[in-house]
């Protein structure tokens, strides 16, 4: 989003910000030469080497003054505009929801929560003046998808994951950022607005105090104390008049008690607050992309062409090790190495993942120093870090490959699908840099973004859990390999593969779900994710028959790591 009522001011802080640069050359040289004449011509004695270090000392750190001031001025927008009644109402109605909705755990009252937020921050941007562009649009869908995710999924893990996304795209979709800059720092502006927001909202309630005549809000409030004493009374008649509907209307309202009265309270103020802060920045954003990134020295084509040659030289020689294990067998390897089938697989994942990492940095780096002499150079660069890029997802296809075959040996874990999904996404990375070399790269910083986001909202989506528990009963219909012990800590999301293994394996391998669900039995609808709902239909149709003692009777539980 764009603020067209602050272009007049981005241009004037833009001719500010200007005039300081143009002055700061001028600042340099008076800490020099200048510097000197301005000393009242005192260039001799003794004193004056001594006196000209301190003035210079003093100079340099007026310039970084004038340097965090500058960049403060420029990342900072506009005063935001008076806060709106409707503003005010949603950021109320946003901390009512977070602690009638959150209070008994987290489901579909989560998106449920988030709604007046959303509406808060679309209000205040509209105040603003400011439009949805394209990119806004997609942020604010992607924020709204991963929160669907915990109302789909029992597992914590990506729920956990999908809520940290939705709040980095939020930061994306409301301060407009473009560049890496703004992309890497857009959530701090949510942590900035949130201590202003305090300040705008209160301003707002105090200029409304003596303002607003008695005869507007009045009646509106006499209104809606009538209308919830009639819901209560009339509610109440019905649901004693009628079973079916005091069950029904039991669990469309929230049971809350006095003892957890602090809580509700508590839960209220943080909804209240997240509320102001998204509607803050929606008002008058953090300004990230001002923030000036100036590239490296660039070097000549053998200072800086040397190191990657030779990094290039030694990812062909490992994929041409790569090639030959695959064509030559594994087994020739291991009796080779000595190592075992697990340690080959395990051992040369974790190296490979980390080789990607280092090698996204090293491109990074790469970059700020390349030569920048022209179009030769360009196209150096290009073929360089190119053939870097190629070799490199030759190297995430090989550590992929060593999980499958360490998966298909021991089985799927959490750990072993969350590092692999990682390795993915880290190959991903490395084909957007290579179209940001062939087409430009203005795109790059959103599109790793949304690839980041896209990929975690997949991961929630796809079910971890229940991926998990569908390989391994098929690899126990296939090898009659299972490791019942492991699906205790499995989450509602498994039940359904969990289901078709054969008795005892199969209520030995559901008492870790059936646990759960009777910890949160009665928990609200709200409260209760899609995965739970299906979880409990199964097990209601064919319970539990076995209980711990009679699995550890049975052998079935066994020890096992978590990689």
């Amino acid at each position: 989003m764009s603020e067209n009522a602050d272009k007049a001011k981005h241009d004037a802080t833009g001719g500010e910000t200007a005039g300081e640069r143009s002055a700061e050359p001028g600042t340099g040289a008076g800490t020099g030469t200048s510097g000197v004449g301005t000393s009242g011509g005192d260039t001799s004695g003794a004193g004056a080497p001594g006196a000209g270090a301190s003035g210079a000392g003093q100079a340099q750190a007026a310039a970084a003054a004038r340097a965090q001031a500058s960049l403060a001025r420029r990342v900072r927008s506009a005063p935001p505009a008076p806060i709106r009644t409707a503003t005010l109402v949603a950021v109320l109605v946003a901390g009512l929801a977070t602690a009638v909705f959150l209070g008994d755990g987290v489901g579909p009252g989560l998106l449920l929560a988030a709604l007046p937020a959303m509406a808060a921050a679309y209000v205040a941007a509209r105040a603003a003046g400011r439009t949805v562009r394209p990119w806004t649009v997609v942020w604010s869908l992607g924020c709204v998808a991963l929160l669907v995710v915990p109302a789909l999924r029992d597992s914590a893990w990506p729920s956990t994951l999908a809520v940290l996304a939705a709040v980095f795209l939020a930061a994306l979709a409301l301060q407009g950022t473009r560049r890496w800059p703004g992309v890497l720092l857009a959530p701090l502006g949510l942590v900035d607005t949130a201590v202003t927001g305090v300040g705008w909202a209160w301003e707002g309630v105090r200029s409304r105090g003596g303002g607003v005549d008695r005869t507007r809000w009045l009646p509106i409030a006499k209104a809606t104390v009538v209308a919830v004493v009639l819901l209560f009374v009339f509610g109440a008649l019905f649901a004693s008049a009628d079973a079916a509907f005091a069950d029904l209307l039991g669990g469309l309202t929230p049971d809350v008690s006095v003892g957890e009265s602090p809580f509700r309270v508590a839960l209220f103020l943080v909804g209240a607050l997240c509320a102001l802060s998204v509607a803050r920045t929606a008002a008058a954003p953090l300004r990230w992309d001002r923030v000036a990134t100036t590239p490296g020295k660039p070097r000549s084509r053998v200072e800086w062409a040397l190191p990657l040659v030779v990094l290039n030289l030694l990812f062909a020689g490992f994929i041409a090790v790569q090639l030959a294990v695959l064509f030559g067998g594994y087994d020739e390897v291991l009796d080779r190495t000595g190592l075992t089938y697990a340690e080959y697989a395990r051992q040369g994942f974790w190296q490979l993942l980390w080789a990607t990492v280092f090698v996204l940095a090293v491109i990074a780096l790469a970059l700020r120093w390349a030569p920048r002499g022209g179009a030769g150079d360009r196209r150096f660069v290009r073929v360089v870090l190119g053939t870097l890029c190629l070799l490199t997802l030759v190297v995430v296809a090989s550590a992929v490959r060593r999980m499958d075959l360490y998966v298909d040996a021991y089985g799927l874990t959490r750990l072993r699908l969350s590092v692999v999904t990682m390795e993915l996404w880290l190959g991903l990375v490395i084909v957007l840099l290579m179209a940001a070399g062939v087409f430009g790269g203005r795109w790059l910083a959103r599109a790793v973004a949304g690839s980041a986001a896209a990929t975690v909202l997949a991961f929630g989506l796809m079910s971890p859990d229940g991926i998990i528990a569908e390989t391994n009963v098929a690899r126990y219909t296939s090898d009659d390999k299972i490791d019942v012990e492991y699906f205790r800590h499995l989450s509602a999301d498994a039940a359904p593969a969990l289901d078709r293994l054969p008795e005892p394996q199969r209520s030995c391998a559901l008492i870790g779900v059936r646990d759960d669900l009777a910890e949160s039995k009665g928990a609200p609808w709200f409260a209760t994710s899609l995965a739970q709902s299906r979880a409990r239909r199964i097990l209601d149709a064919r319970p539990v028959t076995a209980t711990a003692h009679d699995c550890v009777r049975l052998g079935l539980y066994g020890g096992r790591s978590e990689y």
